[in-house]
């Protein structure tokens, strides 16, 4: 699977713990940044890189990491097309899947640690959405953004 990839200062070391993950087991990782931890970052600008690959098809799934995971997450949403949540457990990650097709995963890198964070990313990569009555619901939420 092609998986783009962003962080801010904060979340740089779990994009890197990840990014290395998911190397080893055979996906395409687009690094969008950032690519330190010292120098000061906006999240915004990794969160719009990470969906413009999304929306291009350069990458089928984001996973954006940040202090708590809620900037990402609310950046990521004003994207055209993108379903990002921000999701620190598994039953959240597995029904952002299930339920709402979510395209990025937002963790918060000060919320979670590395083990915790690869199982979620697993959970999230391998989860299907269910589509049937949820796939009307996601249309609706589509249809928001006018």
């Amino acid at each position: 699977m092609k998986i783009a990839l962003g962080a801010d200062r904060a979340g740089y070391p779990l994009k890197e713990h990840i990014k290395e993950m998911l190397t080893a087991q055979g996906h395409t990782v687009l690094d969008c940044g950032a690519y330190d931890d010292v120098n000061a970052t906006h999240y915004p600008v990794y969160a719009q890189a990470v969906c413009e690959k999304i929306q291009t098809g350069e990458a089928e799934r984001g996973i954006l990491c940040c202090g708590t995971g809620i900037g990402m997450s609310i950046a990521a949403n004003k994207m055209r097309g993108i379903r990002a949540a921000v999701a620190n457990e598994h039953y959240s990650v597995k029904y952002t899947r299930l339920h709402n097709d979510t395209l990025v995963l937002c963790l918060g890198a000060r919320v979670i640690g590395a083990g915790l964070a690869e199982e979620l990313v697993d959970l999230f990569l391998t989860t299907e959405a269910e589509g049937g009555r949820h796939a009307e619901r996601v249309k609706m939420i589509m249809d928001l953004e006018g």
